[in-house]
């Protein structure tokens, strides 16, 4: 069909596509300035309100993350206190128990003292009593050995005591010579 056409209807139309995308052009540029100098006020509050959603948003979505960074420290926070808990629990528990077994051996130790006191005042009564009956087996030993010996001579003892007491017969001319070899 175009071959059909002659040279100059074509140049004609090709200029009449060129002036008309030309006009056209023309045309969206002019608007584009006559728009920018007649801005509605309207577009700008859009546009500064979605600016600042945008800073909303970014900032909601730093304080999320710190959030959740507390969270996770809050977790581990409590799972420290709780596991400190359960030490001093177990801490207490023992204590308690340390305490019983304190206060029991206390008591014991009181009563083996007490026992081991009354056992010493007792081994101290019977050292005393040993010691009286040697002292009395010494006397009596002693006693036997004088008579065995004559040192001890009851005929010149006195017979009562209301009877008058010679000292002259106690004195110690009168002592059987023996009587001092025994006794030392």
């Amino acid at each position: 069909m175009f071959s059909d056409l002659s040279r100059d209807h074509l140049l004609l139309i090709a200029g009449a596509f060129l002036i008309g995308w030309l006009l056209s052009a023309a045309q969206a540029r002019l608007t584009a300035t006559l728009r920018a100098k007649k801005r509605d006020p309207r577009d700008d509050r859009i546009r500064s309100l979605e600016a600042e959603l945008r800073i909303a948003q970014t900032d909601s979505e730093k304080m999320r993350e710190a959030a959740e960074a507390q969270q996770k420290e809050l977790l581990e926070i409590r799972e420290g206190v709780e596991k400190r808990d359960n030490v001093i629990a177990h801490q207490q528990g023992r204590l308690e128990s340390l305490n019983s077994d304190l206060r029991s051996s206390v008591l014991k130790t009181r009563e083996l003292r007490s026992e081991l006191s009354e056992r010493a005042t007792e081994n101290m009564r019977s050292e005393l009593k040993i010691r009286e009956v040697e002292t009395e087996l010494e006397v009596a030993q002693a006693s036997t050995d004088m008579l065995a010996t004559g040192v001890l001579d009851y005929s010149l003892a006195p017979k009562s005591e209301n009877e008058p007491h010679d000292d002259a017969a106690d004195s110690v001319e009168n002592i059987d010579p023996n009587f001092s070899k025994t006794a030392t």
